[in-house]
């Protein structure tokens, strides 16, 4: 087992100016189950290539334990790596695919059918050793791509995107299984991920990536209670957390009626952070005009805009922005209905206006 760590470590790609990762600083801790998350193009991926020796690093370096791998053939760095797309061999049994890389390394027969039926076991992919990847599903191809990996017996697992061509439900039930997996052989795992979701439920502690820039890591309930600028806000949890930008005045900021105190470092405006469950019906607050009602039995999401025309969106979306208010699923409002929500001071994050940062 080994610990992973990235000090300054850039990419920049040929032609351009700006960074792909940019300085980023990162240690995974030695069994630690890591995940790296963020928007398309933020930089996960190729941080994670990075680590595998599949793109050059060109400034800083990266360890695996005590050595200096920055320059070392992906061969020669002990990973194992799961890809989104399998890459398994079709005219190879799942057994031949899963020993494969043992094969070419010269291990014995025996060891290498030894370590095949241990991951297979792990698996529960016994009863398919025979089988060729078209005879798969989805499901059953991504377990024989970890069991290739498994079999290695690596430091390090790295994996990119390994659910996404799998079905929703298929995914919910694969990543569970992953977790478990990773917990059982305690090997050190970097996994990178757009899905937000899938992070949180994963990851020991998620790392949060925007344009190359390493925003904030932490484990998922500090990421998600305490996020360290309006975009770790904004893109942890599902669904995300309402983030309104109104003037300041006298120390408070005001949403309608609902009053919150602000540190005299925020300025003359202010981005207040409030998530959907942090919402609660009062008069003495502010008013949401109700577009749309999601009724998911035990919970019930409303969607809309704010009456005031003084509070607005600090992150516009590609749908629009609107407001998201966890609603009691008994008795849930209508669209073109008027609800006045407030929320308790214990609720509410504030963020500067123009950095973005956490203020409180």
């Amino acid at each position: 087992m080994a610990t992973v760590v990235f000090e300054n470590a850039s990419r920049v790609y040929p032609g351009s100016t700006t960074p792909a990762v940019n300085k980023l600083n990162l240690e995974v801790k030695d069994g630690e189950f890591l995940v790296l998350v963020g928007p398309s193009g933020c930089g996960k991926s190729t941080s994670l290539r990075m680590l595998a020796g599949l793109e050059e690093v060109d400034s800083g370096r990266i360890l695996i334990g005590d050595k200096d791998v920055t320059h070392v053939a992906p061969k020669d760095r002990d990973i194992a790596m799961v890809f989104q797309s399998y890459a398994l061999y079709p005219h190879m049994s799942v057994a031949e695919n899963m020993g494969f890389a043992l094969k070419i390394a010269g291990t014995p027969k025996e060891e290498r059918d030894r370590r095949v039926l241990e991951a297979a076991k792990l698996l529960d992919l016994e009863a398919f050793l025979d089988r060729k990847p078209k005879a798969l599903s989805g499901g059953q191809r991504q377990r024989v791509a970890m069991g290739r990996a498994i079999v290695r017996e690596p430091q390090v697992f790295l994996m990119d995107e390994p659910l996404s061509n799998l079905d929703a439900k298929l995914r919910v039930a694969t990543r569970t299984q992953i977790a478990a997996l990773q917990r059982r052989l305690g090997i050190t795992t970097v996994y990178v991920t757009h899905d937000q979701v899938e992070a949180m439920t994963m990851g020991d502690r998620v790392a949060v990536l925007k344009d190359g820039v390493l925003q904030q890591v932490d484990t998922p309930r500090n990421l998600y209670d305490n996020p360290a600028n309006a975009f770790v806000a904004g893109f942890i949890g599902s669904p995300a957390m309402n983030l309104l930008k109104t003037s300041v005045s006298g120390g408070k900021a005001q949403l309608g009626k609902l009053s919150v105190d602000v540190p005299a470092s925020a300025g003359s405006s202010v981005i207040i952070g409030i998530r959907p469950e942090g919402f609660i019906p009062s008069t003495d607050g502010f008013a949401v005009n109700v577009e749309v009602v999601e009724e998911l039995g035990a919970d019930a999401f409303v969607y809309g805009q704010p009456a005031d025309s003084n509070i607005s969106f600090a992150q516009a979306t590609e749908d629009g922005a609107q407001i998201i208010v966890r609603w009691d699923p008994k008795t849930p409002p209508k669209p073109g209905d008027t609800i006045t929500v407030s929320a308790d001071a214990s609720s509410i994050h504030l963020f500067n206006a123009q950095s973005g940062e956490r203020l409180k």
